[in-house]
């Protein structure tokens, strides 16, 4: 560990997971050590800190079997700024299209010497596969519609900067909660951390049973404006339309009535509301450019903060990788004494 890594020590020596799967798995201790993380490379960076040796020497595999750009470049970004090298996939023109299965691209990649694999699929689960097949540590970067952890991991920290604390939130997220694996991992971190959930949208985009979801639970709403005075942050999901398999709502233009963040409903909110989005964001449909370029708006923030983010699961990741290397290159040590 080095010294331009700030407290690193301090936090790696208290993180204890090779992989990083979901929120749903992670305690609230454990979340809060990354954004800490991430607080600390965020204070270096502000020092003119930007370029850092925590991953000199690693390899960082990119795995995107769906189409990305904020996730993508912020996770190549990252190990960038952490000194690591990074490989990056492309499923269209990969052996994939040869006939070779998913474990056996991974593990041929592997194969070259790679650390850690960042991994995008449309299958729920595929990153979970993986860490059952391969030594190098994965990050899941969206599994189908099951979660999507560091975007979650980016909405809180962005919350946490503007606020203070989570504690005592009213967080509402609106709209495609049915397809969302950003809402489902939001959904976990925000209830972790002490943040009231309410999920917002038509009917039909609002799974079942969705309220058992999170360590306490969430409310369910299908009118914005009626939980408009008492929310502090508003998250907008986008309209999932390539996961939709049929109409869910009538029209855009029916849905951005009901459901559309615009300067109306920005002055029917509390004063200091925070507006987030996950992007991409589809101008007015989920909100207005008024609201999504306005004072409320945070949304620049949280791709800013998206790679402090991943650089500190990256960050996390190998040091806890190295720590249980030496742990094991002592005990053998100690057997052949």
């Amino acid at each position: 560990m080095t010294d331009d890594n700030g407290d690193a020590g301090t936090f790696a020596e208290r993180w204890s997971r090779k992989h990083l799967l979901g929120l749903q798995d992670l305690t609230a201790e454990e979340i809060t050590l990354i954004l800490d993380q991430a607080a600390e490379f965020k204070r270096l960076a502000g020092e003119g800190e930007t370029k850092l040796s925590g991953l000199a020497g690693t390899t960082v595999a990119n795995l995107f079997f769906e189409p990305s750009t904020r996730t993508r470049t912020s996770f190549s970004l990252a190990a960038k700024r952490l000194s690591a090298d990074t490989v990056d996939f492309t499923a269209a023109s990969s052996s994939l299209t040869k006939g070779e299965t998913f474990i056996d691209t991974a593990r041929n990649i592997e194969a070259m010497g790679v650390d850690q694999v960042v991994v995008r699929h449309s299958s729920s689960g595929a990153p979970h596969l993986l860490a059952q097949h391969l030594d190098a540590s994965v990050i899941n970067a969206g599994d189908g519609m099951h979660e999507h952890p560091t975007q979650a991991l980016l909405d809180l920290f962005t919350i946490r900067e503007h606020r203070g604390s989570l504690k005592g939130l009213t967080v509402t997220l609106v709209g495609d909660i049915l397809h969302s694996r950003v809402a489902r991992s939001n959904i976990w971190g925000l209830t972790k951390l002490g943040a009231r959930v309410i999920v917002c949208g038509p009917s039909t985009l609002i799974p079942p049973h969705v309220e058992r979801l999170g360590e306490h639970g969430v409310e369910v709403s299908n009118s914005l404006d009626e939980v408009l005075s008492e929310t502090d942050v508003i998250n907008l999901l986008r309209i999932q339309f390539e996961r939709q398999r049929s109409a869910f709502f009538p029209s855009i233009r029916e849905y951005a009535h009901f459901f559309g963040m615009n300067g109306e409903r920005i002055r029917k909110a509390k004063k200091d509301v925070l507006i987030l989005a996950p992007g991409p964001i589809n101008r007015g449909v989920e909100l207005t450019p008024d609201v999504a370029d306005g004072p409320h708006s945070v949304i620049l923030d949280q791709v800013t903060n998206g790679l402090l983010v991943r650089m500190s699961v990256l960050f996390l990741l190998q040091q806890y990788r190295e720590k249980t290397a030496g742990l094991q290159t002592a005990a053998n040590t100690e057997g052949s004494l």
